[in-house]
């Protein structure tokens, strides 16, 4: 299967700052079964005549009903983000909450603040299998732009 013909998956790590983040939003799945109890980033499928980005901005309306200011992407080491399976691939951006309080609208039964200076209280958390190296990476950014600081 080409890049092309993947199923293209957005989602969000949503965190308290873009500048100097301390806290991210994580989100437990309800279902599908495999999946259901584990951690996730929220967001999902790209629909017909949408960019990513717009996918994103609409996905988290209905997920967690709230907007968001769209920060850097979180490259994967694919062209087009993280693959998840062998039909769909994922893109990744840090983003803000501008507007609404997150709340388990749709796909999750919680959702919680962890705290990314204590990075065992995230990687602690039974990830969704394919997300678990997207939160590594993401903590090996912060680690590098931490200690540039």
């Amino acid at each position: 299967m080409t890049n092309s013909q993947r199923k293209q998956i957005v989602g969000a790590a949503i965190m308290d700052s873009l500048q100097s983040p301390s806290r991210m939003l994580v989100a437990r799945r309800t279902a599908p079964e495999q999946f259901a109890g584990q951690w996730e980033f929220p967001g999902g499928k790209v629909e017909p005549g949408e960019d990513d980005v717009e996918a994103l901005r609409r996905e988290l309306r209905e997920e967690l009903g709230v907007d968001v200011q769209i920060g850097a992407e979180l490259g994967g080491p694919d062209e087009n983000g993280w693959p998840l399976n062998g039909t769909a691939v994922m893109r990744v951006w840090r983003a803000v909450i501008t507007a609404g309080v997150p709340a388990a609208l749709q796909d999750h039964d919680e959702l919680r603040w962890v705290d990314l200076t204590d990075p065992e209280e995230l990687t602690s958390l039974p990830w969704i299998p394919a997300d678990r190296p997207i939160v590594d990476a993401l903590l090996e950014t912060l680690v590098s732009v931490d200690e540039l600081g």
